[in-house]
């Protein structure tokens, strides 16, 4: 194991946040969890002994504190306004505490022509990091296995067996654990070498369609999950619904282009490389969370 350092983990009490300091601690090294707020997750995180922080990255002297003293960092900004400040503030504090290493989260659609505005502002928040020489590795995971345990989708499979989701039946990707990326970012973070400057694309390891991944969902499980696409309107309910902010919902929305059109096309060639290990398929993963898509 490499000698002990201390990292920032932002976000720290979402999933890929929350799993992300649980391995760098197993790990040995020391870490400090920014929290937007204190509740039940951020006492988990104390309990497994981070130095937690309650913070804004939307506030230059809140990263600028949570910034001092640190080797490397995670960044991670959630889908909301805002990302392109912050990344300005980050880039800047981390120059200022000489950080060596970040670690910045972005997502497979980034590009400069996107119709999603979150995915245009990802990839001008992946160059303000290019620019500002502060050494950092991009990474774009596709679509997550864990948004079938998120509200307004997980009700359908605990209650009826069923997945419903917006993108319909035109395309594949190959899922993605968060535990998977959790142990990819620490892994950057602790061993960073060549890494720097690079942009990893981070997919699953087999691409299936939904109604294949309903199918992998029922294997895992020990029984039937049926995929329902939803229709547009549909999709348009549970956005109101569910109250999603604007800027999520046109995110959301944008999603159905990019898929039909292959954006988030690939599966795994580096995780299992940096890691050693591969990365969870959908039924792996199904047994892995089964208390957690099955009604009690």
């Amino acid at each position: 194991m490499s000698t002990s350092k201390k990292f920032l983990v932002t976000a720290a009490a979402g999933d890929t946040s929350s799993k992300t300091v649980s391995e760098l601690l197993r790990n040995g090294h020391q870490v400090r969890a920014l929290v937007r707020k204190l509740d039940d997750r951020s006492d988990k995180l104390k309990k497994q002994g981070a130095e937690v922080i309650v913070g804004d990255l939307l506030v230059l002297n809140d990263v600028k504190a949570a910034l001092e003293g640190i080797h490397g960092a995670y960044f991670c900004f959630p889908l909301a306004p805002g990302i392109v400040t912050a990344t300005a503030y980050f880039a800047q504090a981390a120059k200022e505490n000489s950080v060596k290493i970040i670690v910045n989260m972005s997502q497979q659609p980034a590009r400069y022509d996107a119709q999603s505005v979150a995915s245009q502002n990802h990839f001008i928040a992946e160059r303000l990091f290019d620019w500002s020489g502060v050494p950092t590795v991009h990474i774009r995971p596709g679509l997550f296995t864990e948004w079938y345990i998120y509200p307004g989708f997980i009700e359908g499979i605990l209650e009826s067996d069923v997945l419903r989701l917006h993108l319909g039946p035109y395309g594949k990707h190959a899922p993605i654990a968060v535990a998977d990326l959790a142990r990819f970012i620490s892994a950057l973070l602790e061993q960073p070498g060549s890494h720097h400057g690079k942009t990893y694309v981070l997919n699953g390891p087999v691409e299936l369609d939904y109604y294949a991944i309903a199918d992998a969902l029922s294997k895992g499980l020990g029984r039937k999950i049926t995929y329902q696409p939803m229709s547009p309107e549909d999709f348009r309910q549970f956005t109101e619904l569910n109250g999603l902010h604007p800027y999520l919902a046109q995110h959301l929305t944008s999603l159905i282009s990019d898929f039909k059109n292959g954006i988030f096309a690939g599966k795994d060639e580096i995780i299992a490389e940096v890691t050693g290990k591969p990365p969870m398929t959908v039924e792996e993963w199904a047994k892995e969370n089964r208390d957690l898509l099955t009604k009690n």
